[in-house]
């Protein structure tokens, strides 16, 4: 396994209380497979991918990344951690305004000699060569969510964690951008953890779990199984 939670709880104060996110949550996410966890909001899908990315140190439990535990690292060594193994695509593309489709992909390399190369390379795969040299006023909203997408990919991660990629897009884009996931996830055997609350564009996922109040489903919801969710 290449991504793997185990037992982990997270917690926020409320008041004179806590608030439980994530309680004993265990998942196991391998290569070249997706993974998509559903629920409503507020359930702990985002807390979840916060932890995984190590933006977040859960209270208790481990997060490891092709076997390393990653949970107690150091602030400094959980970002070279990220920039170098976890690729991270955000529910809002975040994209510089003043940098074309190509040079957003450029200024995240860790290989910088090599950075056009590979930048254009990966704007292929999404299928946006043609747009390399536009900015994001230029592009749509499901082209810019595409070249989020080849940024994350820039070097080359073993993890890639997803943030609802098709919140602010149409049905037909929301579908183009999950097929386009599965695809990379199987071509570049990336442990791919997608969060997202809209069901309809679920099939080409290789399990679905379900995050209700902080705890993860035992059961997986297999796409095409007939199961509602």
């Amino acid at each position: 396994m290449t991504l793997t939670l185990t037992d982990v709880t997270l917690t926020y104060p409320d008041g004179d209380a806590r608030l439980t996110a994530l309680d004993h949550v265990n998942l196991e996410v391998p290569r070249g497979h997706l993974t998509a966890v559903v629920g409503p909001s507020g359930s702990g899908k985002s807390s979840l991918l916060a932890v995984a990315a190590t933006l977040i140190t859960p209270d208790s439990g481990t997060v490891r990344v092709e076997g390393d535990a990653v949970t107690d690292l150091s602030r400094r060594d959980q970002a070279r951690l990220r920039r170098r193994r976890i690729g991270i695509v955000f529910q809002q593309p975040n994209l510089l305004p003043s940098l074309t489709a190509a040079e957003q992909l450029q200024v995240m390399a860790d290989r910088p000699a090599a950075a056009r190369t590979r930048a254009l390379e990966l704007l292929d795969a999404v299928g946006l060569s043609a747009q390399a040299a536009r900015r994001p006023h230029q592009l749509s909203g499901g082209q810019r969510q595409r070249v989020t997408i080849a940024r994350a990919l820039m070097n080359d991660p073993t993890v890639l964690l997803v943030d609802e990629p098709t919140s602010a897009l149409d049905h037909d884009r929301g579908a183009t951008i999950i097929d386009l996931l599965a695809r990379l996830t199987r071509e570049r055997a990336t442990a791919t953890l997608l969060v997202t609350h809209d069901l309809s564009h679920l099939t080409r996922a290789d399990r679905i779990v379900e995050m209700n109040s902080g705890l993860l489903s035992g059961e997986d919801r297999t796409p095409g199984a007939g199961c509602a969710i």
